[in-house]
């Protein structure tokens, strides 16, 4: 038997994700693939599932978590042979003598496993070697900041070393109250699980004689220190001070990582911060010197981005310039009547921030015309047999994907984004269309990529598929990203015309309204023509009015006669 962790996967680059249901108990058997919990982010809920079949030994989550990519979810029993024998490269021990310390969640401590054990009889303590615990990868991480030194004193839970990789910082804790006796690395170096990090004396009493079977003795001594450090014993009273020796490692000096004085850099390059914290405030368009680390010694921490650019959000500018908008009064609705109040979701409260910041910080343009679809939906209809052969059903959104795919590559400058803050254009030599789709959950936007290169048969599965996901939240992270266009249709819901917000760092959405049937003057006398409303809303930093109305045009005219698609 062997126990397996199993971690958040990658969840799109979003900060964190709640959880909103524990699919299963303690004791539960899971299979490979079977959900555990559902995680909802501020694009989509989705289940996270087991990656091992086995038993359900220990829940790290309950509902209302917060968790990001790497926190630890649950921890499952397997007899899968090949996951056996995970052994600490340090010492001869077996896998039974480890103290562990569990945590959840981003900032929690880490399980803490593989710890070898020395016994010295004649002092009344016991020595262990700390080793970097699983970390969700096998690649080595940068151990940025050592928080002890020799001869220090640490109690249980005390942050031994901090390890940041790509995705996040973690903190290895000290699994027992103890004395630091030996350090095995240095900030600055890269380390991997298992590689021993101090050599750490508890409290214990003397350990007997270990019996013929030495490790098992071993196993004893070290489940019994774990559970209770001060009584400790194995078979007779007799000590014997067996020891175990880390292989090929020698104890190397160490000095703390001093903090810069320099923190007022305007690049930030003198900052206390990660590599991850530094990827995000570029992202943000956040100087890192204008930041107050709450992290050790200063450090920079993710959730000081975060409420440097709520802090700015509220002000109106970094600099303290520019409007505040005032906040609405509370009113007491109760005082009118009776009333109902309800907790908004996650994904509801997100989008809801989405947005203002997308309208507050875009100057929108919106343009309208109407497309005449007669020809298209006359054409849709007589296609109806082949899609019920197919098992498919056509609807008017693959058209206007497919078309909106053919002006797109005419006309670049609609399928671009803004980057290096505004100093360069970005323009994408493929064609992903997001689609908006309202859930029960809320709105999100599943994207179909490669539009231009689908027919409009691949199209239309595609949608049904997509949306149907949405609606049971069994959406990917990775089918909610890399759009460079949206539409958002109302189609049966109503709504001759609506201006929707840009969906950024997209730089222009189209709305669908209701089409319907209105008389066309056709040169010799009014016609009853089905026109389908559009409405173009567009960033007006990159896209002018020549721009929307050339794209806006073609597309009209595709819509109006699908051959121009192939042309």
């Amino acid at each position: 038997m062997t126990k397996h962790t199993i971690i958040v996967p990658d969840i799109g680059g979003s900060d964190a994700a709640e959880v909103v249901e524990v699919l299963v108990a303690v004791g539960d058997e899971v299979a490979e693939d079977q959900g555990l919990v559902v995680l909802e982010s501020d694009k989509a809920s989705m289940e996270i599932p087991s990656d091992v079949s086995g038993t359900v030994v220990e829940l790290l989550v309950a509902e209302g978590d917060a968790l990001a990519e790497g926190a630890t979810l649950a921890i499952v029993e397997t007899t899968a042979a090949d996951q056996l024998g995970q052994d600490t490269a340090s010492a001869e021990v077996v896998p039974d003598s480890t103290v562990e310390a569990t945590g959840s969640g981003v900032g929690d401590a880490p399980e803490v496993t593989e710890v070898p054990l020395t016994e010295s009889a004649n002092t009344g303590s016991a020595e262990l070697v700390v080793a970097v615990p699983d970390i969700g990868t096998d690649e080595a991480v940068d151990l940025i900041e050592l928080e002890i030194e020799l001869g220090q004193t640490v109690t249980e839970g005390d942050t031994l070393v901090v390890l940041e990789s790509d995705k996040a910082s973690m903190d290895v804790p000290a699994p027992q109250a103890g004395v630091i006796r030996e350090i095995f690395v240095s900030a600055g170096q890269q380390v991997k699980e298992g590689d021993s990090l101090v050599r750490l004396e508890v409290p214990t009493r003397a350990v007997s004689k270990p019996s013929d079977d030495k490790d098992a003795a071993l196993s004893t001594v070290a489940q019994e220190i774990a559970a209770d450090p001060a009584s400790a014993q194995v078979g007779s009273s007799e000590p014997t001070p067996f020891h175990i020796e880390p292989k090929n490692q020698t104890a190397i000096p160490v000095n703390p990582p001093q903090q810069s004085s320099d923190d007022g850099a305007e690049d930030g390059s003198e900052s206390y911060a990660g590599p991850a914290v530094r990827k995000l405030a570029r992202e943000f368009g956040v100087p890192l010197a204008a930041v107050r680390g709450t992290g050790p010694r200063g450090r920079v921490l993710k959730e000081d981005l975060h409420r440097y650019v709520q802090d700015v959000m509220e002000s109106g500018s970094s600099r303290g310039s520019g409007p505040v908008l005032p906040e609405f009064p509370s009113i007491d609705f109760s005082q009118f009547g009776p009333v109902d109040v309800v907790d908004r979701s996650r994904l509801d409260k997100l989008t809801a921030t989405n947005m203002q910041r997308s309208w507050l910080s875009v100057p929108h343009v919106t343009q309208f015309d109407d497309a005449d679809i007669s020809d298209l939906e006359n054409f849709r209809k007589s296609l109806k047999g082949e899609a019920d052969r197919r098992g498919t059903k056509l609807t008017p959104l693959p058209f206007l994907l497919k078309a909106a795919a053919v002006a797109l590559k005419s006309n670049p400058k609609i399928n671009s984004s803004l980057s290096d803050g505004g100093d360069t254009l970005t323009f994408k030599n493929y064609v992903h269309i997001g689609m908006a789709v309202d859930t029960p959950a809320g709105l999100v936007v599943p994207v179909i990529r490669d539009v231009d290169q689908k027919s409009v048969w691949d199209i239309a599965a595609e949608v049904l598929e997509l949306a149907e996901k949405a609606r049971d939240r069994k959406l990917r992270p990775a089918e909610m990203q890399g759009a460079g266009f949206t539409l958002s249709s109302l189609g049966a819901i109503g709504g001759r015309g609506f201006t929707p917000i840009v969906n950024t760092p997209e730089v222009a959405i189209l709305g669908i309204g209701r089409a319907d049937i209105r008389p066309v003057w056709d040169g010799d006398a009014f016609a009853p023509r089905k026109l389908l409303p559009l409405a173009l809303s567009y960033d007006h930093r990159v896209v002018n009015g020549g721009d929307a109305g050339r794209f806006l045009t073609e597309l009209c005219g595709i819509l109006g006669d699908m051959r121009r698609a192939i042309l």
